[in-house]
């Protein structure tokens, strides 16, 4: 069986539109992802995305040769991983972007790489350097910006604000455990087996917290949405991640990365019609700059 690399040729101008086409299309996954859940309950969603997504992940492991076995001495961290990566991410993000503008939630979701960053030096002993500090300073400011008002009003947007930093920091912790094992297994069957192992407890809490949900309810609007974001996030966009980390030097997927807020607040102000004002502005600027502190720079001195 062929590998999958061969339709993308690494070094090619494919290879750059791959990486782009990553930015693109998870950045436009969040005002989608809102009109889905303005029909559908946070998790039966999030079963069926994590069902799907794992599933096609699996498949193209297969079709690329994969073994898709893990070792069982690697279950445990698996697990780890899969609390961190997948339940606490995609739950904090489900409820939280339902809960205040696509556009804001992106911005705040993608300050995952700062807290990962932080938390590797104590876990994984990295030297806690300027640049971090810098950045997580950066990084608080931004999200001060955006969110503090919104605390002052006591409305609902502080709520699905403290998600979407709950998702960030979960995101961030599993992003470390990851990174602790010397793991066997090819990364796409790993994150695989995460999305599927992460979907059981989820469909669960469906069954017993939520009643049972039609699809066949949902507009043509929440289909169209449902079905970009199972075919692209879910599922183009965690293989296209991890094929560009084995393409690009670390530098270049850190700029896919700085352009997912971007693409994620001007596609919510152009499909949902959301304002893109000078906090939201103020707040991508602040935590832009906080990802490329901590990313862009030590890529940079190290190359000059």
């Amino acid at each position: 069986m062929p590998s999958l690399s061969k339709f993308v040729p690494v070094g090619s101008a494919g290879s750059i539109a791959l990486l782009g086409a990553l930015t693109f299309f998870w950045g436009a996954n969040w005002p989608f992802m809102k009109i889905a859940l303005s029909e559908i309950p946070v998790w039966w969603f999030r079963t069926l995305c994590l069902f799907v997504g794992g599933g096609g992940l699996m498949l193209i492991a297969w079709l690329s040769g994969q073994p898709v076995r893990v070792c069982r001495t690697e279950i445990p961290a698996l697990l780890l991983c899969t609390l961190f990566n997948v339940i606490g991410w995609h739950l904090c993000t489900g409820y939280g972007v339902s809960l205040m503008p696509a556009g804001r939630a992106v911005i705040i979701a993608y300050t995952m790489p700062v807290w990962a960053s932080i938390m590797s030096s104590y876990v994984l002993h990295e030297p806690l350097t300027r640049n971090k500090i810098i950045s997580l300073i950066l990084g608080v400011c931004g999200l001060a910006a955006l969110i503090g008002p919104d605390f002052i009003a006591l409305g609902t947007a502080p709520i699905g604000a403290a998600l979407m930093l709950g998702a960030a920091v979960s995101f961030a912790a599993g992003t470390v455990a990851f990174k602790r094992p010397q793991w066997s297994a090819p990364v796409t069957v790993l994150v695989g087996w995460q999305l599927l192992l992460g979907g059981i407890p989820i469909f669960v809490g469906a069954v017993i917290i939520e009643d049972p949900f039609d699809f066949t309810t949902v507009s043509s609007a929440g289909l169209y949405a449902l079905a970009y974001v199972l075919a692209f996030p879910m599922i183009f966009c965690q293989w296209a991640y991890f094929k560009s980390v084995r393409m690009f030097p670390a530098s270049l997927v850190a700029i896919s990365t700085l352009g997912i807020p971007l693409v994620g607040t001007y596609s919510s102000a152009l499909i949902l019609g959301e304002s893109v004002g000078v906090r939201e502005l103020t707040a991508l600027l602040l935590i832009c700059s906080a990802l490329g502190t901590v990313l862009l720079l030590p890529a940079l001195k190290k190359k000059s």
